[in-house]
């Protein structure tokens, strides 16, 4: 099978996935053989390969929003026959015995194992998934459409979640990739004004044919005060400024795996009168299956960009130089 793999990390400029002929394993207990249709791009995939994230299993094959079709099932699998379509996300499966998977907190694991990261990924044409980690993925909803809401949607859900907004307050959305434009769908269907802040006019412009309130720059002030926000950019510098925007009793939610570092914040100015500021550690399942069934129900249009396996880096460095509107959906194999 073809596959781009990462031996070497290094910064996108300098091309650092190659593609290879690789043999795929065949599944063991609990595991299912999928055939790879599509994997979206990602910016903890850019963090992967450049370095920014610590490296766990090298060479690795990155790639984490698939969606494919089983070709061949282990023993013990029971919830999936072969040839039904379904997604793969970042948890590729959590050890089931430590006390965060015993209070449904699987996302805290403390051995849990990612894929693209410490497995094989969806950067290839076949890979191995644990059968109790995917999903079915709704039959009206086009693959293309489908492999961002595997990692972007369902973090960008579980941020939106997690700063308990109600339904006609004002949410900020800093950087508007593709987990926010996501997100704006979401928090317009819940009845909330969204005001979005972020640094490409691509983007501003997307942000507003989708239902944005207001658009701005990335430090630009909002012109009403936010009971919400949620940073997607990885940029430290913008956690005070998003801070400043909150109201009284306001969350701020950071969502990406990887941020630059945040500069000193002052406590009356950025987080008096009860703000709060949280993280987001990677998805549970609930999260999964809570997201498509919202696609299905609202429902979610992704905007995609569509490249081919062997154009991975060029892909990724267009994502990582604010070139992509929506998400970059690599096409690996054509479906009819």
């Amino acid at each position: 099978m073809r596959a781009m793999i990462l031996a070497q990390r290094a910064p996108m400029k300098e091309k650092p996935l190659r593609l290879i002929e690789k043999t795929s394993r065949k599944p063991q207990k609990g595991e299912v053989l999928i055939e790879v249709a599509v994997c979206a791009i990602c910016r903890t995939d850019l963090h992967i390969i450049e370095g920014d994230l610590p490296p766990h299993q090298s060479p690795v094959v990155p790639g984490h929003q698939v969606v494919g079709y089983i070709r061949q099932a282990g023993t013990d699998t029971h919830r999936f026959k072969v040839g039904d379509r379904v997604g793969v996300a970042w948890l590729f499966s959590s050890c089931g015995r430590c006390l965060y998977c015993h209070r449904d907190e699987e996302n805290l694991c403390e051995n849990p194992v990612f894929t693209g990261y410490d497995v094989d990924g969806g950067y290839s044409e076949f890979l191995i998934a644990k059968e109790d980690f995917i999903y079915p993925i709704p039959p009206e909803l086009p693959s293309k459409q489908a492999a961002p809401l595997l990692c972007a949607g369902i973090i960008g859900y579980r941020a939106l979640h997690r700063t308990c907004i109600r339904k006609g307050e004002r949410l900020g959305l800093y950087g508007f990739g593709a987990s926010a434009h996501v997100v704006i769908q979401i928090a317009r269907h819940w009845g909330c004004q969204v005001y979005v802040a972020t640094r490409g006019e691509k983007h501003r412009e997307l942000a507003l044919q989708l239902g944005a309130h207001w658009v701005g720059g990335a430090t630009d002030r909002p012109p009403e005060k936010l009971n919400a926000a949620i940073l997607f950019a990885p940029v430290g510098e913008l956690v005070p400024v998003a801070l400043e925007a909150l109201d009284k009793g306001g969350t701020l939610a950071l969502a990406g795996v990887y941020l630059t570092d945040i500069p000193s914040l002052n406590y009356e100015q950025h987080l008096f009168h009860e703000k709060n500021l949280i993280s987001v550690t990677a998805n549970t399942r609930q999260d999964g299956e809570a997201l498509l069934h919202l696609a299905e129900e609202i429902p979610i249009q992704t905007h995609t960009e569509t490249f081919m396996l062997h154009q991975a880096n060029e892909a990724l460095l267009q994502l990582k130089e604010d070139g992509i509107q929506g998400a970059g959906v690599l096409e690996i194999k054509r479906e009819k």
